[in-house]
């Protein structure tokens, strides 16, 4: 028998495996840092679920790999990165890149986002920064909740004065009152906070940024969605997205959700106490 047949046949006999291979994942279960605008946040209408820029940004590239995705609630940022690691749930979908997850996580390159890290000063500020040593010997403000490349934050460390408030909020607060000469912050979620606080107008971001973490998806070893197929068609997406310009959009739009929930929630008349 001709080989050319032989090997024709067994492709054909191969086409169906192959298919239920590459579709067997249909449904990903993801979660992330619940409380990262414009990225990620609980949803105040269904706080089983989060929102955000990251989940709209998936969730239409799974759409269209055919594949339904549900980003949900799954405690504060450490128990998230847990229920993945378990395989509980199959993605994060706001990994920082870390050496010591590589033991657990799969991550999808180039990232879904990049986190441009700004410096942030009062408008009438006089400060003169041109790189990040500029800073040295100056007062700044960081969030806790803050996820820097380990370079930058071994420079941070070791060169700069950093107070570590709980949140962005009060980063802002103190540069706002004088208590520091800047705040270092991301560039969406600076712009999230400062609307939401009505300080858009008090403060102003130095357009270079001073560090560019990637937020990255990130499979878990342990998911049944696992696959090189998924893994390479999340891949080429992520290439793609850059230069289709949704990205910018999608943030925008997350912003100004953000804020109208922020003005919402400061609008609601305090509950009556019982009597």
């Amino acid at each position: 028998m001709d080989l050319r047949l032989v090997w024709s046949l067994l492709g054909l006999m191969l086409l169906p495996g192959l298919s239920f291979a590459a579709g067997k994942c249909d449904r990903l279960v993801v979660t992330g840092s619940p409380d990262a605008p414009p990225y990620l946040w609980q949803d105040p209408q269904n706080p089983k679920h989060l929102i955000g820029a990251s989940a709209d940004l998936l969730q239409q590239v799974a759409g269209q790999l055919g594949i339904k995705v549900e980003v949900l609630y799954a405690g504060k940022r450490s128990q998230a990165l847990d229920e993945v690691r378990s395989g509980r749930m199959d993605m994060l979908a706001d990994a920082p890149l870390t050496v010591s997850e590589l033991e657990t996580l799969d991550y999808i390159h180039p990232p879904l986002l990049e986190n441009d890290y700004l410096i942030w000063t009062r408008k009438d500020s006089a400060l003169v920064y041109n790189e990040a040593l500029d800073l040295h010997g100056h007062p700044g403000a960081v969030s806790e909740k803050s996820r820097m490349t380990v370079a930058f934050g071994t420079f941070a460390e070791q060169q700069l004065t950093l107070t570590r408030t709980p949140n962005l909020t009060q980063a802002f607060q103190k540069l706002l009152m004088g208590e520091v000469e800047f705040v270092l912050a991301g560039r969406y979620s600076g712009m999230a906070a400062a609307r939401a606080l009505s300080m858009a107008n008090d403060l102003v971001a130095r357009p270079q940024p001073v560090d560019k973490p990637g937020l990255f998806l990130a499979l878990s070893h342990n998911s049944a969605c696992n696959d090189p197929w998924l893994r390479g068609q999340l891949a080429k997406k992520m290439t793609e997205l850059p230069a289709s310009g949704l990205t910018e959009a999608v943030l925008q739009r997350n912003i100004e959700r953000w804020t109208a929930q922020q003005q919402q929630l400061q609008q609601q008349p305090a509950s009556t106490p019982k009597q």
